[in-house]
């Protein structure tokens, strides 16, 4: 079985951010750090060389694959910040139809700007998504 790539880092959160070149990319993504420690009760680590997750959790795939991986994130991508839900977005249409301007994975959103979507329904859609993957994990 072929060994995960992305994984937790001791890379310095500071260091980053400070090396996001767009100032407001810079500050959504603090903004939505802030947001994803509230509702994990984590802190941020780097996963690989450009994720921020918060928590972890062990998982093994229908096919056998097994890793760890975080239970939320965010990277600040060239294009795009992605928002990593880690639940099926296609259990949250209700949500999804009340967020704002974004794109979606099947997993993830991405944004160009946090003042194009509602943090408030962020904050909800990512709360149900992450009682959603916790339950799936204590089965």
């Amino acid at each position: 079985m072929a060994e995960l790539k992305t994984k937790a880092t001791d890379a310095d959160i500071t260091t980053f951010l400070q090396n996001i070149d767009d100032a407001e990319k810079r500050r959504d993504c603090e903004t939505l750090m802030a947001l994803m420690a509230r509702i994990t009760g984590e802190e941020a680590r780097i996963w690989g060389d450009g994720i921020i997750g918060f928590g972890s959790y062990h998982y093994k795939s229908a096919s056998g694959r097994e890793g760890d991986w975080f239970r939320m994130g965010l990277s600040p991508r060239k294009q795009n910040i992605t928002i990593y839900i880690l639940s099926y977005l296609d259990k949250f249409p209700e949500l999804l139809a009340r967020l704002g301007k974004y794109k979606t994975g099947k997993s993830c959103i991405y944004i160009k700007s946090a003042k194009d979507i509602d943090l408030g329904v962020l904050e909800e859609l990512c709360r149900v998504s992450l009682d959603h993957l916790m339950g799936a994990e204590n089965k």
